[in-house]
């Protein structure tokens, strides 16, 4: 589990990792944590790499709760924590879907008993996630809620629940990425999610309301493949 520690106060911060590791010790919790200073400074890394994110409220500069909006640009999906010795900022934190917060100072019981919570969420999730870089710009995208991605020239376009994202890159590359979640070819310029085919009509896999046609050369394995999901084979 990746924790990131944002906080500008060193006694905070080195408290907050003193509770990892003793978290870590007493239920077993693999954890790899890193402490920012500064809502600049994490934002200006982040790329989606986090789990949980225990996020300090009142920092100089750019403060918690604004730096929680900008996460939720291309995260939504991050367990935010806050933590505050103001609590009707804490209240607040339902504007950025926080997952909770902790008051300072900061005991050891309060803080284990919302991080076990964050670790809960977590495993409740299973979720897969792959992360693009658009314009400098980086979503993480849970594998689930792509419908395809097509190949155009040196681009791939992700069709998704969120939107369309255009990045660099070959179908060879983001075909072997996503073979383990069941994507497939449909022909040589689409990668279908199999779990969004809604139907077969005229030779095209119809996924989310598009008619992709099917090639002459992979419709046997594109239909077998799906039947495959469909029945069970590989869930």
């Amino acid at each position: 589990m990746r924790i990131a520690v944002v906080d500008d106060e060193d006694s905070s911060a080195r408290k907050l990792c003193e509770y990892l590791q003793r978290y870590e010790a007493e239920f077993g919790q693999k954890i790899e944590y890193q402490r920012f200073t500064d809502g600049f400074s994490f934002l200006t890394g982040f790329k989606g790499q986090f789990d949980v994110i225990l996020l300090d409220v009142s920092m100089p500069g750019m403060d918690g709760m604004e730096t929680a909006r900008r996460i939720r640009r291309t995260d939504p999906d991050v367990l935010i924590l806050f933590i505050t010795n103001m609590a009707q900022y804490a209240i607040r934190g339902y504007e950025v879907d926080a997952l909770d917060y902790i008051l300072k100072p900061v005991s050891y019981f309060a803080f284990s008993q919302r991080f076990k919570r964050a670790v809960s969420r977590i495993r409740s999730r299973s979720k897969n996630y792959l992360v693009l870089t658009v314009r400098n710009e980086t979503y993480k995208l849970d594998v689930d809620s792509i419908y395809y991605v097509e190949s155009q020239g040196h681009n791939l376009i992700f069709c998704t629940e969120a939107g369309t994202f255009t990045v660099s890159g070959t179908m060879k590359e983001i075909e072997q990425k996503l073979l383990s979640f069941h994507f497939f070819r449909c022909n040589k310029g689409y990668l279908v999610s199999l779990r969004h085919v809604d139907s077969i009509q005229d030779g095209s896999a119809m996924v989310h309301g598009e008619p992709l046609l099917i090639s002459r050369a992979r419709k046997n394995e594109f239909m077998e493949a799906l039947t495959n999901f469909v029945g069970g084979a590989v869930l």
